[in-house]
């Protein structure tokens, strides 16, 4: 089984950065890509950010520029480092991972989310 724990979040002011971080543990033979979601009441969830584990990223338009995310392979964590905030970024942000297990099972796990609030 596979776990993925976010943690970082909180209440930021507009112009203000944050790092969020995740971890991905258990049974674990690769991890594919790691991506970063966020969904704001009433919305639907979306993709912010996705690293593959050649580290090539991509971002959604509305936070290129601002943020960036980041992998440590060895350590089975990802990070996404949010800068110039605007209010439209408050949401909950939850890291994706997606891999195989040591029965070469894939999986597509996701964390409990990590509020992030901006606002003066």
């Amino acid at each position: 089984q596979v776990q993925v724990v976010e943690s970082g979040g909180g209440l930021v002011q507009p112009g203000g950065s944050l790092r969020l971080s995740c971890v991905v543990s258990g049974s674990i033979f690769s991890i594919n890509a790691m991506g970063w979601y966020r969904q704001a009441p009433g919305e639907q969830r979306e993709l912010v950010a996705v690293i593959s584990s050649g580290n090539n990223p991509n971002y959604a338009d509305s936070v290129k520029g601002r943020f960036t995310i980041v992998r440590d392979n060895a350590k089975n964590m990802a990070f996404l480092l949010m800068g110039r905030l605007k209010p439209e970024d408050t949401a909950v942000y939850y890291c994706n991972a997606q891999g195989a297990d040591y029965g070469l099972a894939r999986f597509n796990s996701w964390g409990q989310g990590t509020q992030v609030t901006v606002s003066s």
